[in-house]
């Protein structure tokens, strides 16, 4: 029976058909209709159901140039698709696919399909679909990604969100599972994350009080006058559960998040600026309950809300087709094909990594170079000067022109920070003034979504034209180092029922999207006017793929407080995990306290801890609506908190800068936990730390006036170390209370890293290579490769960069330094490294680029 049993198995594998897909499309049919599946990648599949493409394929740029090796059989009512990594297996009776992953002869199921639906609809006089998924998640699963929100949630299983593009907010569909998958949901226009299956509109109960707030606006900074309202309705809830809840305050932008069912307060946040929805989990029993909400008073809310069942559901109200890709393996290898297929991160220049200041606003070109020369007089280390917006004057928004009173020599400007070692970054809108010079010929072309003053990048003329006044009138003549592209939602929502691209479509098709074609524009534009500068884009909104551009996103005009601080670091990690690379915040919050910011100490300690956490995030950056930010107008305790944060910025330059080149290769720099820790549940639910590169942990403090702080210290064979005092604790996955104080936070080390220090410097123009310090976190084997290159221009594309691997083996207490691979101008042909085992000894070794090992003995 053995034998024959083998003998069968042997027959099916031989009968199985060997093909080769390059991208192609499957057709596989089923009772329910025909499912189209086109193998990316060993580990990525894409399943389409109905519609013809017709949309550009903005999400799959060089996805159609690599060969998939599978092989496909047919046994009773199943459909069975194989490559290396992932097997999908259809359901000819039910129609949808299961998802499998595969590790030599292990075969795990990773994801199932339940339903499906595509529904004919109207987007006014346009024809169009209502696409539907629903997905198994089962209730030990942990969700992360979606982009970035203000709601405070890491993991967002069973939450409901509106992913739509607004200040604050940016929408990414794509989820990452610790069951060891990723999807992404193919839909430019807006998606509804597990839409509430009921809903009630609150009505008005009484006007509440009024206050007069200063805000920004696309028309500038002016006052405006609120009032806050109450609402009111009652829910009935058929059974006891978890209830997914969404309140929309009905309209673009919110000024109040505010929510208590039966008096208990469910969401509670204010600011000058909030998403017009916000979302939030909680528990109610079966019954009658009372729903009230302290709002602005002209909202008109609704709350839409759904039992948390084990599912995941995508609704997108405009779609051709329903289109989704899924990503077989750990968080890594999922990220990395998504980034793969989508166009890899490009590196960015050396000089990002600095420090970056910014201020609402400087007004002249003294104001910029006399706080650049404090800077070096004051010996705080800078990179980067930002000139936000207004610089065009009397010239109108965003004239493509400097208001000479104030600018009158915009090239001397750039040349005199170059020579302090600094660069400039201007900020540059996709909004022109109508009555411009620039503004009346774009209006003259139709090149503006109607209706509104942004240019329709989604017309090709209209985003050339763009360019030629961007490039003629300010990349070209001043030699502008990096570019601030602002609200590029749009703000405003403004792609709602307008036609754009020469009339041929509704704004909803691509309702998310647009801040691609603008940074795809610009980032193309650079490389191509300024070829041997490595282009810099920073940009307040994104979707899927617009990491192929370079381009770094914020979170926006966020509040100061301490919630809002929390909030922003779950937002940032779902950026992460929705495959996006490069974020940062305004370190600080954009909205502050006013005059009082500046003496303030309790404000002082909130601004510490932002500080704090912006040291380890892709990009440190100082920001905030009216208010000189330079840390010396805040007092001697801040500014010196400020120094001693920037000195260990700059000490870190060459280990992040390394970072950076794996993120081009597919890894992530600030790392929700379970990239790197997907198999332990207490890591997952760690949701205030996360990893910075692989070897860096780090516990932000979030609360005020502590004196200790508790964290968990997930799986490490070594343990680790305390990067602070080299103090190492042996245990893991454990939690520990940690003392802390006002100048540090908890930041720990695994055990079997290898973490490279630069020595100081005010500049990364004054980068040194020589005297690195290696440091050597022992308990386990470790390796590192140190990459560098010019950091400045893209000679990097051309192969000119090296890299220098160094192995640690820790039973033998040997560092193998290996040999230096590559070339590129200005590199050191011989050096020292300072090696430097924690907690031990530390020798001084020359290296000539051979490898060669080194003993440490004890």
């Amino acid at each position: 029976m053995k034998k024959k049993s083998i003998f069968i198995y042997l027959f099916i594998i031989l009968s199985l058909s060997f093909h080769t897909s390059a991208g192609k499309q499957l057709a596989v049919s089923t009772d329910k209709g025909t499912i189209n599946i086109s193998l990316l990648a060993d580990n990525a599949v894409r399943v389409r159901y109905g519609g013809e493409q017709t949309l550009p394929e903005l999400f799959y740029l060089g996805a159609d140039n690599s060969e998939v090796k599978y092989k496909q059989e047919e046994k009773d009512s199943q459909i069975i698709i194989k490559t290396k990594k992932m097997m999908i297996v259809v359901d000819k009776a039910l129609g949808t696919p299961k998802f499998f992953s595969i590790n030599g002869k292990e075969q795990k199921p990773v994801l199932m399909e339940l339903s499906h639906s595509l529904t004919a609809s109207q987007l006014y006089d346009d024809s169009t679909n209502i696409a539907r998924l629903t997905l198994d998640s089962p209730e030990d699963e942990c969700l992360y990604g979606l982009g970035q929100f203000q709601d405070g949630y890491l993991n967002v299983r069973g939450l409901s969100r509106r992913l739509s593009q607004v200040n604050t907010q940016i929408s990414m569909p794509m989820i990452l599972s610790s069951r060891g998958y990723a999807l992404l949901w193919n839909n430019y226009g807006l998606t509804e994350f597990n839409e509430g299956t009921q809903s009630v509109i609150l009505s008005h109960a009484g006007e509440g009080k009024e206050t007069e707030v200063n805000i920004t606006s696309t028309e500038g900074g002016k006052e405006e006058r609120r009032r806050e309202g109450d609402f009111l309705a009652e829910i009935e809830i058929a059974e006891d559960g978890d209830y997914s809840l969404l309140l929309d305050v009905g309209r673009t932008m919110a000024r109040r998040h505010n929510l208590s069912i039966d008096g208990k307060p469910i969401i509670n946040l204010e600011n000058i600026w909030l998403p017009p929805t916000t979302s939030a989990i909680c528990h109610l029993t079966a019954g009658r309950h009372t729903v009230t909400a302290n709002l602005t008073n002209d909202d008109k809310p609704t709350l839409y809300y759904s039992k948390v069942e084990n599912t995941t559901r995508f609704m997108s109200p405009v779609a051709e087709a329903i289109d989704y890709t899924v990503f077989i393996g750990s968080p890594e290898e999922s990220i990395a094909t998504y980034r793969s297929l989508t166009g890899n991160s490009p590196m960015q220049p050396l000089w990002a990594f600095g420090y970056v200041h910014c201020r609402e606003r400087f007004h002249s070109t003294d104001e910029i170079l006399s706080t650049a020369n404090t800077f070096r007089e004051k010996q705080l280390p800078m990179d980067v000067m930002v000139q936000d917006w207004q610089w065009w004057g009397k010239y109108g928004w965003n004239a493509f022109k400097f208001d000479e009173r104030y600018y009158p020599a915009p090239k001397l400007l750039v040349d005199s920070l170059h020579s302090l070692g600094s660069r400039l970054m201007l900020s540059v809108w996709s909004k022109i003034d109508e009555n411009s010079e620039v503004g009346k010929e774009a209006k003259s072309k139709g090149y503006y979504i109607p209706g509104t003053t942004w240019i329709d990048f989604f017309n090709k003329d209209a985003a050339d034209f763009y360019w030629h006044n961007f490039s003629s009138r300010l990349l070209q003549p001043y030699k502008i180092d990096c570019w601030w592209q602002d609200a590029t939602e749009p703000e405003n929502d403004d792609l709602r029922r307008r036609r754009i691209n020469g009339g041929k479509q509704y704004g909803e098709v691509y309702r998310n999207v647009y801040p691609n074609f603008v940074s795809k524009v610009v980032y193309e534009g650079c490389k191509r006017d300024m070829p041997d500068h490595r282009t810099f884009i920073f940009t307040r909104s994104g979707a899927p793929g617009i990491h192929r551009y370079g381009s770094f996103l914020w979170s926006g005009d966020v509040g100061n407080d301490w919630k809002t601080l929390r909030y922003q670091l779950a937002g940032g990690l779902n950026l992460m995990a929705a495959g996006h690379p490069w974020w940062t915040y305004d370190a600080g919050g954009f909205f502050r306290p006013g005059k009082e910011q500046y003496t303030d100490k309790e404000y002082h300690e909130c601004f510490i801890r932002w500080l704090q956490i912006a040291t380890f995030l892709p990009m440190m950056r100082v920001h905030g609506y009216q208010t000189d930010t330079e840390f010396w107008h805040f007092g001697e305790d801040v500014e010196r908190e400020a120094k001693h944060l920037l000195e260990l910025r700059y000490r870190l330059i060459p280990y992040i800068y390394s970072t950076c080149y794996q993120v081009t290769n597919g890894s992530t720099m600030m790392r929700p936990l379970v990239m790197d820790f997907a198999n332990d549940q207490q890591a997952l639910t760690a949701e205030d730390q996360y990893m910075f590169g692989k070897s860096i942990l780090v516990a932000p403090v979030l609360e005020p006036s502590v004196s200790t702080r508790k964290i968990y210290l997930p799986e490490s064979k070594g343990g680790w170390y305390n990067m602070h005092t080299g103090k190492l604790y042996a245990q893991s996955k454990t939690y520990m209370t940690i003392p802390v104080t006002i100048s540090d936070i908890p930041v720990f080390v695994k055990a079997g890293s290898i973490v490279p220090n630069a020595q100081p410097m005010q500049t990364t123009a004054n980068y040194d290579a020589d005297n690195l310090i290696i440091n050597i976190y022992p308990g386990d084997n470790a390796e590192f490769t140190l990459y560098e290159d010019e950091g400045t221009n893209y000679n990097y594309e051309q192969g000119l960069f090296s890299t220098i691997r160094f192995i640690w083996n820790d039973k033998s207490r040997t560092l193998t330094i290996g040999k230096r691979n590559g070339y590129f101008p200005g590199m050191l042909d011989s050096r020292k490294f300072i090696v430097r085992v924690v907690g031990d000894t530390e020798k001084c070794v020359n290296y000539n680029g051979k490898a060669f090992k080194l003993k440490i003995n004890n």
